[in-house]
C-alpha cells in the first residue's frame, strides 16, 4: 500500500504559493502544492470511493462509500495541477471548473463542492 500523503511545511507551502502567484513556479513547486492539498483533501474527506487524480503528481482515494480496490475506479475526478491548486485555495469554484472543462468528473460522489476550498 502506498504511503499516505502528508501536508507540507507551511513555510514551504507559502513560498511555493508565492512563486505560483508571481509566475516563477517550477515543477517542484507544483508537486509540493498538489501533494499538500491532496493530503488535506484526504483528511477532510476520508474514504475510498472517489479517485482524485492530478497527473503526473499524485492521486488519492477519498469520500466514504464503496471501496475501490483494482482497475479503473467507478468514480474519478481528474484535473491539471494549476486547476487543482486553484480549486483547493478557493481561487476557482468547482462549478466554474466543470463548466470550463478544466475538470473531468465521472461517477457518483464526484461533486467536490462541499470539500473545497481546502485552506
Amino acid at each position: 500500500m502506498p504511503a499516505r500523503l502528508r501536508p507540507a511545511d507551511p513555510l514551504a507551502v507559502a513560498a511555493a504559493t508565492d512563486r505560483l502567484s508571481d509566475g516563477t513556479a517550477e515543477r517542484a513547486d507544483l508537486k509540493l502544492l498538489v501533494k499538500h492539498y491532496l493530503a488535506l483533501l484526504e483528511d477532510k474527506a476520508p474514504g475510498a470511493s472517489v479517485e482524485v487524480r492530478v497527473p503526473p503528481y499524485a492521486a488519492v482515494q477519498v469520500i466514504e462509500g464503496v471501496r475501490h480496490t483494482r482497475g479503473t475506479p467507478p468514480a474519478v475526478v481528474e484535473t491539471d495541477a494549476e486547476t487543482f491548486i486553484a480549486l483547493a485555495t478557493g481561487a476557482l469554484a468547482w462549478v466554474d471548473a466543470l463548466t470550463d472543462a478544466r475538470v473531468s468528473a465521472s461517477g457518483e460522489r464526484t461533486d467536490l463542492t462541499s470539500y473545497l476550498p481546502l485552506g
